[in-house]
């Protein structure tokens, strides 16, 4: 793998790590709702993710949010969001750090 590509990898963690749930204070990457993310070589993006609940009031919010910011990486020159719900979200998919902010540690 390059510099270039990685480079790009990191910076779309760093803006997934800036959306928010609104009804959540941490972030979709920590909360582990972000499954997969894939970069070709064109930089076109395809993101695997899921939400807290199927029938979460904020998610077109969540999912626009995700696709603006993805795609305002330098690079990126596409961004595809891929929603699932298999496998069902789980708290244990949480990162230690959103874990911890939530008081479940």
């Amino acid at each position: 793998m390059n510099n270039e590509f990685l480079q790009t990898e990191e910076a779309i963690v760093a803006v997934l790590k800036t959306v928010y749930d609104p009804e959540i204070p941490v972030n979709v990457y920590d909360l582990g709702l972000i499954y997969d993310v894939e970069t070709d070589d064109e930089k076109k993006v395809r993101i695997t993710m899921t939400l807290t609940a199927p029938n979460c009031p904020a998610a077109d919010y969540i999912v626009e949010d995700i696709r603006m910011k993805v795609a305002s990486v330098k690079e990126v020159t596409d961004v595809e969001i891929n929603l699932v719900f298999e496998p069902e979200w789980n708290k244990d998919m949480m990162s230690e750090e959103a874990k911890l902010e939530l008081g479940l540690l």
